[in-house]
């Protein structure tokens, strides 16, 4: 029996710059590691390149000046309210402070005690010693600080309410500050809202609407069509957005059900075998320590080929050994599971004993997540993953 089962390797490439072909550049890169590393492609092997270097490579950036203009345009540029923005130097920040030159005054609503992907504002202790509810009370920024003081966040220090406060005050707008968890509460200073929650916009967006607002925005709303010639992205927006400079934000990527596509098929061609692919970004994970979601894009994979859709449909194998071979070891324990394994055939295996414990997520989620812990996001240089033995069972020889 084949003792190695899924591997996966962090793929090095050149600096992609706007105009590469990055099919064409992953693709030549993973050939190289196959040369290099004496790998043998396989059916149902992976590839991934991370959203990043998609977007760098289509060019699809925006100036803070673009952002500020569909901001101005979209909300009349009076007051607005801006409401759970993530506390992200790199991921929010330079949006807060697009915002502010489009705009007389924000209103910038904070979620505690923190934000959408877990970010500390105050810990659960201090709120309960303060007899304060945070699904009910909303606080102004006197109210805070009197019972919080300076809060600064346990990995980064910086606190981000004087942090936000003094980007929207230095691009020239007026700042406000609330608490609260209800995004309705903005009504009470504007009725003009842009919602910077990522994954419950949705909803943000619908009980803003009911409230009767007039103007209810969401990232996903703003740069879904070139400003100036600008970058965009019609599906998503802002959301995915990364700072690129100090004046000039990186795009989610577009088109990357096109790019997974190209790149599956430069591979499978010259490897004669199936090779799936995907782009990624943030995976799907959540540090136990810091409590902070990596989650943070929109989406983990904008981009896959056909056979990466769907959930895994696994049984589980210590169910099997424990309890229905309970009275087998040995060869006879691993045939009868071979055998068990053999006999699962395609149909899904959700509500069934067998396969309790095994979490029915996306395969898109679960290969990003991995894709994304294996590449990092610092200077490791590995922006393409590449992966075999994915779809193997315990059968697999």
């Amino acid at each position: 029996m084949r003792t190695i089962g899924t591997v996966v390797r962090g793929v090095r490439a050149p600096i992609v710059r706007e105009g590469d072909n990055i099919a064409e550049l992953a693709a030549n890169a993973v050939q190289e590691a196959w040369r290099e590393a004496g790998i043998t492609p396989r059916d149902r092997d992976i590839v991934a390149v991370t959203e990043s270097v998609v977007a760098r490579a289509q060019g699809n950036y925006a100036t803070l000046e673009q952002i500020a203009r569909d901001v101005r345009v979209k909300t009349g540029g009076g007051t607005v309210g801006v409401a759970f923005p993530i506390l992200s130097r790199n991921r929010f920040s330079i949006l807060l402070r697009a915002m502010a030159m489009g705009c007389r005054k924000i209103v910038l609503l904070l979620s505690y005690p923190s934000d959408e992907v877990g970010n500390g504002l105050v810990d659960w202790d201090r709120l309960d010693a303060a007899g304060v509810n945070p699904y009910s009370d909303v606080l102004t920024l006197e109210e805070f600080r009197e019972k919080f003081g300076e809060t600064k966040h346990p990995f980064t220090g910086v606190d981000y309410v004087s942090f936000y406060s003094d980007i929207i005050t230095e691009a020239g707008a007026e700042a406000e500050l609330v608490f609260g968890n209800r995004v309705t509460a903005l009504l009470d200073y504007t009725d003009a809202v842009i919602t910077c929650d990522i994954h419950t916009r949705k909803r943000s967006k619908r009980l803003l609407k009911q409230a009767g607002a007039r103007v209810v925005l969401g990232l996903d709303d703003l740069l879904t069509a070139p400003v100036d010639g600008s970058g965009y992205n019609a599906d998503y927006g802002l959301l995915g957005s990364n700072k690129a400079t100090e004046e000039k934000v990186k795009l989610f990527p577009r088109g990357c059900m096109a790019v997974a596509e190209e790149l599956s098929e430069q591979l499978s061609r010259v490897s004669g075998k199936r090779i799936e692919a995907m782009v990624y970004g943030d995976g799907a994970f959540k540090d136990p320590v810091g409590r902070i979601w990596e989650l943070a894009d929109p989406v983990v994979s904008p981009g896959y080929t056909k056979g990466l859709v769907g959930t895994p449909n696994e049984l589980k194998l210590k169910y099997l050994a424990d309890n229905d071979f309970g009275d087998l070891t040995g060869e006879a324990l691993r045939t009868a599971i071979e055998e068990r394994i053999r006999e699962k055939g395609s149909a899904s295996l959700v509500g069934s004993m067998v396969s309790e414990g095994t979490t029915p997520r996306n395969l898109t989620d679960l290969i990003g997540s991995l894709c994304d812990l294996t590449s990092g996001s610092g200077d490791k240089g590995t922006p393409i993953v590449y992966i075999q033995g994915y779809f193997d069972n315990y059968t697999n020889e």
